[in-house]
């Protein structure tokens, strides 16, 4: 800490590795951290969000989307936010509490390599994945303008699954759509961790306040995994909206059709990428900057104890 210039990522890095082996109360604030900045990220985002899954679903272009939101009325602008507000308060928790301690498990001292930032970011990507993949089937099937009538609420969905048998309520009702939302979740981490890091250190390097440098990298990090990975959102969002025994195609003819809905074109299927590298940028910038923040505010308080 006795240089002037340290770079406020290192300074965290630094501050990481030389913490004793054995004290865990680091680690287990990551979970704490990562909850409270998705939960607000989440809450002021949602509005972005609905209007990009109306476009993924619909094949719309903005205004069309805006248009169908405004037409339903404002009493439906927020319907559907209480199962993204739970699963990504709940994603933040997962996310950056188990990258964090799998993060110690790889590397206890440091250095953090490459290798190692991106193999807990994998494996913290699994795990939201499994967890969180039934919180956004609901949130799809909510969203869904067209099953409105038939599922005015979560509870009428959840009732829905519970009807199938016991695997049916798995694969057909809360696990549907699962594997590319495994692979969407734990390539996206794993991008997202691997880079965060350096992108905010250089930054860091050139004098720029704090929060600038995690608001950047969070946002030109989420901004390009998202729209790498952009066919597997929509993929995922197309395959949860489906609901029902007979209309549940595979994983390849609900691929099929998303490519033959969008005319076999990619730019059609990257329809509404402006909005996504809108709600990406936000989304991510504001999370990690709100994470960076609550970082250094714990760091602060327990170095002022010890």
């Amino acid at each position: 800490m006795g240089e002037q210039n340290h770079s406020p990522g290192k300074e965290l890095q630094h501050w990481t590795r030389t913490e004793s082996p054995g004290k865990r109360s680091w680690h287990s604030q990551a979970y704490a951290l990562g909850a409270v900045s998705n939960f607000m990220s989440t809450f002021l985002t949602f509005p972005i969000y609905k209007v990009v899954f109306r476009q993924q679903i619909h094949a719309v272009a903005v205004s069309e989307a805006v248009r169908q939101l405004w037409h339903e009325g404002p009493q439906y602008f927020y319907r559907g936010i209480y199962p993204p507000l739970l699963s990504k308060t709940l994603q933040g928790t997962l996310l950056f509490g188990t990258y964090d301690s799998l993060l110690y498990c790889l590397s206890p001292v440091g250095p953090h390599s490459l290798g190692h930032r991106w193999a807990a970011g994998l494996m913290s990507g699994v795990v939201e994945a499994v967890a969180l993949s039934p919180f956004e089937r609901v949130q799809n099937v909510l969203q869904d303008g067209r099953k409105q009538a038939r599922f005015p609420s979560t509870f009428s969905i959840l009732k829905e699954f519970h009807s199938y048998g016991l695997w049916g309520r798995l694969s057909l009702g809360y696990y549907r759509g699962f594997w590319p939302v495994l692979l969407r979740n734990s390539l996206g981490s794993a991008l997202y961790f691997s880079f965060k890091d350096p992108i905010q250190d250089s930054l860091a390097e050139q004098g720029l306040p704090h929060w600038v440098p995690a608001l950047v990298s969070g946002s030109v990090n989420g901004t390009i995994t998202c729209l790498v990975l952009y066919p597997l959102i929509v993929l995922v969002a197309n395959m949860q909206s489906h609901i029902g025994w007979q209309s549940m195609p595979s994983l390849w003819a609900s691929a099929q059709d998303v490519w033959d809905t969008r005319g076999r074109k990619v730019f059609l299927i990257y329809r509404g990428g402006s909005l996504v590298i809108l709600r990406s940028s936000v989304t991510w910038g504001i999370t990690t900057a709100i994470h960076d923040f609550l970082q250094r505010r714990y760091r602060s308080r327990k170095e002022l104890k010890d």
